[in-house]
C-alpha cells in the first residue's frame, strides 16, 4: 500500500456482484439471475444518534458491509449504490445540517470525498431516488428507513460475506498496522508487572499503548483476567487483584481502520512458570504449533480442531490427569470438551468474529458445536489459531459427576490443577498459496515470556530504589 493509494472499494464492489450472479444461479436464491446481472446494491452507513436523556453522541461504529464498498470508515449517515449494469459506484454524503456546523465546522464536501474514496461519483442523499427510479432492482442486506424501494435480500448479504473473507492486499496492509499496533502493546503489559496489580491495569495498559500508536479503539472489549479467573471464556469483569495468583491471561486486539487483531497471550504473574502452570501451557503451545502448521490450502477445519483436542488427550495422559482409557476411547467420550469447549478460531477482518465461517451451533457433536468456522481452508482466509485449556468448575464437575466419564480422570492429579486457571494461546493467521502467514509477532516461547515478565520486574525494583 503507498500513501496516496485508496481503499479498493471498486474492486470489492464488482467482486460481490460477480459473487452475487453465481448465488443466484443456486436454488434457494433470493434474487433471480436477471436481477443479479441488473441491481442496483444500496448499504447505509448509521447516523451519528445520542444516548437516551443525553446530549452526548453514542461512539460511532461503522456499517462494516457499507465501509466494505466504500472505504468510508468514518463516515456516518451515507449511502453507496452499485449499478450493476453500468460498473458504477456512487457514494451519497448527508444533508448539511447547518446547527451542527456551528459547532462542528463544515463536513466534507463531494469533491474531497472524491479524491478521499475509490468511487465514481459523489453526490448527496437527495439524489438517491432520482438515481433509482428506474432500477430493476434495489437490493440490500436489511429493509432500508428510509428507501422504500429498497428490497432486503438474503443472497446479497452472503456474497457480501463470501467476498469479504477473501482478503486483498491493501485488506491485509491495514490487519498487518492492526498487528504491529497489538505487538506492542502486549510486550508493554508483559513488560510493566510492577505498575499492574489489578486486571483493570492490565486493560489501562494495552489501551494506552494502543491509542499512543494510533488506535483510537480496540476491536473488542478486552479479555484481563487473572488466578481461576482465566478459565472463563469471554471474562469481563478485569477489575480483580492479582495478589496470590499463578497467571494472567489477556486477549486484546487493536483496531486500525474498522481492521482487527486478536491476539491473547498468557503468562505468569511473578515471571517464574509453576511445573503445573507450565505443563498446561507446553501442552496449549504444543496444539496451537502443530495446528497452524497444518494450515493451508485445502485442509478442512474441522480436522485441525480434532487434532488439537486429540494432543490434548495426549498431554493430559502424560500428565496424569487422564487415565483408564486410550486415546480413541477418551476422544469418543467428549471429556476433552470440558477442558476445551470452543473452537480452535474463526474468520478475522473488519470484524472480529467475521463472515463466511458457516458455524453449525446446532451441531449434536459438542466437539464440533461451537466451531466458527465449518469449511475448508482458501488462499486469503485470516483465521484465528487458539486452542486453549481451562480449569473451569462449571464446565468440569458435571462430568466429574457423570460415572461413565469421571472414570476417565483422576482427580487427586486433577486437583493439583485448579489453581492454573486456564492458559489460551491466540495468533492471527493468513492462508496463503503454499502454507500460512503469522501476523502475530509477540513471542509465544514460555521462556521468552519470562525472562520479558522478570526483565519488567527487575526495572520496576531498580526504579523504585533509585526514587527511594
Amino acid at each position: 500500500m503507498t500513501a496516496n493509494q485508496l481503499y479498493p472499494a471498486r474492486s470489492h464492489a464488482k467482486r460481490t456482484a460477480a459473487t452475487l450472479k453465481d448465488l443466484a444461479k443456486t436454488p434457494g436464491s433470493d434474487v433471480s439471475p436477471a436481477d443479479a446481472e441488473a441491481a442496483h446494491l444500496y448499504l447505509a452507513s448509521p447516523a451519528l444518534e445520542l444516548w437516551p436523556y443525553s446530549d452526548q453522541n453514542v461512539p460511532f461504529r461503522q456499517n462494516r458491509y457499507f465501509n466494505y464498498l466504500t472505504g468510508a470508515y468514518d463516515l456516518a449517515g451515507g449511502h453507496v449504490i452499485y449499478d450493476v449494469a453500468n460498473d458504477k459506484l456512487t457514494l451519497y454524503l448527508p444533508p448539511i445540517d447547518e446547527d451542527d456546523v456551528m459547532w462542528s465546522g463544515l463536513p466534507m464536501s463531494p469533491e474531497e470525498a472524491q479524491k478521499k474514496y475509490d468511487v465514481d461519483e459523489v453526490k448527496y442523499e437527495k439524489e438517491v431516488e432520482k438515481d433509482v427510479a428506474s432500477a430493476q432492482a434495489v437490493l440490500s442486506i436489511e429493509k432500508s428507513q428510509k428507501f422504500a424501494f429498497v428490497r432486503a435480500s438474503e443472497t446479497f448479504k452472503e456474497a457480501l460475506d463470501e467476498t469479504r473473507l477473501i482478503k486483498d492486499d491493501f485488506e491485509l496492509s491495514l490487519m498487518r498496522k492492526a498487528s504491529a499496533i497489538t505487538d506492542n502493546s502486549h510486550m508493554a503489559v508483559m513488560s510493566a508487572l510492577p505498575i499492574e496489580t489489578n486486571e483493570g491495569h492490565i486493560h489501562a495498559e494495552f489501551v494506552y499503548h494502543a491509542m499512543r500508536q494510533g488506535s483510537k479503539f480496540t476491536a473488542y472489549d478486552p479479555i484481563c483476567c487473572s488466578g481461576s479467573d482465566c478459565g472463563t471464556l469471554h471474562y469481563v469483569r478485569n477489575d480483580q487483584e492479582l495478589d496470590d495468583k499463578l497467571l494472567v491471561l489477556i486477549d486484546a486486539g487493536a483496531e486500525w481502520q474498522t481492521y482487527a487483531s486478536d491476539v491473547t497471550r498468557t503468562f505468569p504473574i511473578n515471571g517464574e512458570w509453576t511445573k503445573e502452570s507450565r505443563a498446561i501451557y507446553d501442552a496449549v503451545a504444543d496444539m496451537q504449533k502443530q495446528s497452524m502448521g497444518a494450515v493451508k490450502p485445502g485442509v478442512q477445519w474441522e480436522d485441525l480442531h480434532i487434532l488439537t483436542h486429540r494432543l490434548l488427550v495426549e498431554h493430559f495422559l502424560k500428565l496424569g490427569i487422564f487415565k483408564n482409557g486410550t486415546v480413541d476411547e477418551i476422544m469418543d467420550s467428549r471429556i476433552s470438551t470440558a477442558f476445551y469447549p470452543h473452537g480452535l478460531g474463526h474468520t478475522l477482518g473488519m470484524d472480529t468474529h467475521d463472515t463466511a465461517g458457516r458455524a453449525n451451533y446446532e451441531d449434536p457433536d459438542v466437539m464440533l458445536r461451537y466451531l466458527r468456522i465449518r469449511r475448508t481452508l482458501k488462499e486469503g482466509m485470516m483465521v484465528t489459531v487458539e486452542p486453549g485449556i481451562y480449569f473451569n468448575h462449571f464446565l468440569i464437575d458435571p462430568v466429574l459427576k457423570d460415572a461413565q466419564r469421571a472414570k476417565y480422570i483422576d482427580t487427586d492429579v486433577l486437583d493439583k490443577y485448579w489453581a492454573v486457571g486456564g492458559v489460551r494461546i491466540e495468533d492471527d493467521v493468513l492462508v496463503t498459496k503454499d502454507g500460512y502467514e503469522n501476523f502475530t509477532k509477540i513471542t509465544s516461547d514460555a521462556d521468552e515470556i519470562a525472562k520479558i515478565v522478570k526483565k519488567g520486574i527487575e526495572k520496576g525494583r531498580n526504579h523504585f530504589h533509585n526514587v527511594v
